[in-house]
């Protein structure tokens, strides 16, 4: 069973990974599963040395203690994800959203992920999560680690949402590219949307054959297509389009054969998602769906 699987946390873009989620849900006419990891470990500030002088009396004593304050640490967090969810499923009911199921895990976020994802058609995550220095603007490590391990497309969402009505597709000749271009020609999620495939790199004959026949492949799904291939750097030259409002969201293949290869590993597109004030719709070459 097809759904949007939304990773939501107590981070400013939760409500903005809820209301992408509303608008893939809208267009799709798919259900949302709101997902939230309680992440409380016993004695995360660090193990404590109970060797030294304290009797094996005072240590039975302190570590009973221990563990009952570990006990009503991780009973709070469960308490608070369970608010975090109900506040978010309340906010999707209240736009309209009659499917909605809330999942609460304990432990870690990729277990959790891997445990939902064959039922998932995309994973939504914000950009940076509850610990992400929003000063420094860093990447939330979570959306790495999702995006890595990740079968499914993953919608990275900026921290206000906006309806989207124009995309910019990152072009490349890579598998991570053709799986993206198969899944907006197959879906609803891009209907009526105006599509720019952007080439950023040398020009050649081969090069606008492939970009031309992927335009094509869309045009033919029933949608409107063009094409532009440009020097420069992509991190420049997607962010300027995007900051001249030719874009309101950005789809791009994880690994490919350009420059673009590096996604989250490397630093071009880290930047681009950093600086971009728009969702960015990935895809690796074994994403599925």
């Amino acid at each position: 069973m097809d759904r949007i699987i939304t990773l939501i946390d107590d981070s400013p873009y939760a409500q903005s990974a809820c209301d992408h989620a509303a608008w893939v849900s809208e267009k799709t006419g798919l259900g949302i599963d709101l997902l939230h990891v309680v992440d409380h470990r016993p004695g995360r500030s660090g193990p404590m040395n109970l060797s030294g002088n304290l009797t094996l009396g005072a240590r039975s004593e302190l570590l009973e203690k221990l563990t009952k304050h570990d006990e009503e640490g991780a009973r709070l967090a469960r308490e608070a994800g369970r608010l975090i969810v109900d506040g978010a499923k309340a906010r999707l009911e209240a736009a309209g959203i009659p499917d909605v199921h809330t999942r609460l895990r304990n432990g870690d976020l990729l277990e959790a992920v891997r445990e939902v994802e064959d039922e998932a058609r995309v994973l939504i995550i914000g950009k940076r999560g509850s610990h992400a220095d929003f000063a420094k603007l860093h990447l939330g490590s979570n959306l790495e680690r999702v995006v890595r391990a990740a079968h499914r497309p993953v919608l990275v969402v900026s921290r206000a949402f906006k309806t989207p009505n124009k995309a910019l597709i990152a072009f490349d000749t890579g598998p991570s590219v053709a799986k993206a271009l198969d899944h907006i020609a197959k879906g609803k999620l891009f209907t009526g949307m105006a599509l720019t495939l952007v080439h950023v790199g040398e020009d050649s004959d081969k090069l606008r054959t492939a970009i031309e026949a992927a335009a094509d492949t869309l045009r033919a799904a029933g949608h409107q297509a063009e094409t532009r291939i440009t020097k420069g750097e992509p991190e420049t030259v997607f962010t300027d389009m995007v900051k001249a409002g030719e874009a309101d969201m950005l789809v791009m293949g994880a690994y490919g054969h350009s420059r673009l290869r590096n996604l989250i590993i490397g630093s071009t597109t880290t930047q681009m998602i950093r600086a971009c004030l728009v969702p960015v719709l990935l895809f690796r070459p074994d994403t599925e769906g």
